[in-house]
């Protein structure tokens, strides 16, 4: 869940020097270290006041940081939750909001979310001059290499197939990915998940695998509706997730159930390697 609750102060509307002061950033806040500082200031552009209410209000933000949806959102969320503990407040540029809100207000929307009033870019400052602004060319440099994991409908989980079409079915594919998926509980309550991935076969070309791993892992993070589907409980499943880049997108089309007593996958993949499609 990516509610956010909190009302955005302006900085002016904090006591800067007097009303705040300078705290560890505290564990919890995992999305928040190794940033560049370890100290923020409290209260903070949100307008939270006690540290628990940082933390129980940042670790819903969590799941977003880790779909990857823009290079920068680490960033600028930090800014915001434990600002830099510097004389005055340094806000994130509207540029910098707008980057991110555009990437990543998609994924707040497959999961239910529209982006939230207290992050209204026009709060922001548009002159870039004391403020966080973004990289603009290292983003387009990774959005042009990478194919984008999108918001899609989830495809039925089919555990009843044979071999010859699942190779037909391969055919028709840029990749096939094995998943391991299980739940994890968290302290807050908030859903997080084990994803492990290994490609058994690719034939998109320039892609590396661990490139199409960790693609997969975002895509699945961003149809989080799918991952609770194949995940009922906290035991351990595997998956084959098989599907196409289109036009940048990566696209899942099949997902398929690989059970232990299963042998029409494992034959599939091990075809795979001599198989000539029609």
């Amino acid at each position: 869940v990516f509610a956010v609750n909190g009302f955005l102060r302006v900085a002016t509307g904090l006591d800067i020097g007097l009303s705040t002061k300078c705290v560890a950033i505290p564990k919890e806040m995992g999305m928040c270290h190794k940033i560049g500082y370890s100290e923020m200031r409290l209260p903070n552009l949100m307008g939270h006041t006690s540290m628990a209410e940082v933390i129980l209000k940042s670790t819903t933000w969590q799941h977003l940081v880790h779909t990857d949806c823009h290079p920068h959102l680490r960033t600028f969320l930090c800014s915001l939750f434990a600002p830099i503990c510097l004389d005055t407040f340094i806000h994130p540029c509207r540029s910098m909001c707008v980057a991110v809100r555009d990437s990543c207000a998609p994924v707040l929307l497959c999961h239910g979310h529209p982006w939230p009033a207290s992050l209204d870019c026009e709060r922001f400052p548009g002159d870039e001059d004391m403020c966080l602004a973004p990289l603009a060319k290292d983003y387009k440099y990774v959005q042009k290499v990478l194919p984008k994991p999108t918001c899609q409908t989830c495809p039925a989980v089919e555990e009843f197939f044979t071999h010859k079409r699942v190779l037909e079915v391969f055919c028709d594919s840029n990749f096939a990915v094995k998943v391991k998926l299980s739940k994890k509980r968290t302290a807050f309550e908030h859903q997080e998940y084990n994803i492990e991935c290994q490609v058994e076969f690719t034939t998109q070309g320039s892609l590396l695998p661990y490139e199409t791993q960790s693609m997969i892992q975002q895509w699945l993070l961003i149809n989080e509706k799918c991952i609770e589907r194949m995940t009922p409980t906290h035991r351990p499943m595997v998956y084959l997730l098989v599907g196409n880049i289109e036009e940048g997108i990566i696209l899942v089309k099949q997902v398929y159930r690989w059970q232990r007593k299963d042998s029409q996958l494992t034959l599939a993949t091990q075809k795979w390697r001599y198989h000539k499609c029609l």
